[in-house]
């Protein structure tokens, strides 16, 4: 069984927050006999995306004709200018495009995940109440504040709810990548994959 494993792209997402869990899912499972375990694409509202400094992406679909994903997940990134305005993750949670997007595949789709503050656009999107989450931790407080129904947790690399897994900031987005494909095709998998990385975090 193969897997779409759709990335959510944005304008300033932070490049490892996508990148990390990108390279995990693409070569994981790979050395064996079975059909490939994971399909991975970008998906944004528009092309090009500008990330993080300065990186230009071309995302490999767009909202309305994405395939639909197995795995959807969300990165951060961003934050507030000098004046105060938004940008990055903070700009999509108030994006009622991406967040009506988010809410339509987190009906069908298998896993959700979220990097860093991209738990802020899944709380925007209404997906974390009376559910477990976490965040960057400069934004703790900023995931809060969406709901008190959602019980932050701090401290911890990941978070898993059963479907809806989140991953503390950015390097923590590997982690719970490699804690995914544990989940999805077993440990030995993971771990294989992290040695071919030479990722020692995961062992």
């Amino acid at each position: 069984m193969t897997r779409n494993v759709a990335i959510f792209l944005f304008d300033a997402v932070e490049v490892l927050d996508f990148a990390g869990p990108y390279e995990v899912f693409s070569v994981s499972g790979l050395r064996g006999s079975a059909p490939k375990p994971f399909e991975v694409y970008t998906v944004a509202e528009k092309s090009p995306v500008m990330a993080r400094n300065g990186l230009t992406i071309i995302p490999d679909f767009l909202l309305d004709n994405c395939p639909p994903p197995d795995i959807l997940l969300i990165p951060g990134g961003g934050g507030y200018t000098t004046d105060g305005q938004p940008f990055g993750s903070r700009k999509e949670m108030h994006n009622p495009v991406v967040l009506d997007w988010v809410r339509k595949h987190n009906n069908t789709a298998e896993l959700v995940l979220s990097v860093c503050t991209g738990a802020l656009i899944l709380g925007n999107a209404g997906l974390l109440e009376h559910q477990k989450a976490t965040t960057h931790f400069m934004a703790l407080d900023g995931l809060r504040a969406i709901s008190p129904h959602i019980e932050v947790i701090e401290n911890v690399r990941y978070v898993d709810n059963g479907r809806i897994i989140l991953s503390a900031g950015v390097s923590a987005g590997i982690d719970m990548s490699y804690y995914v494909v544990s989940k999805l095709l077993g440990a030995d998998v993971a771990s294989e994959s992290a040695r071919y990385a030479q990722y020692d975090y995961w062992k």
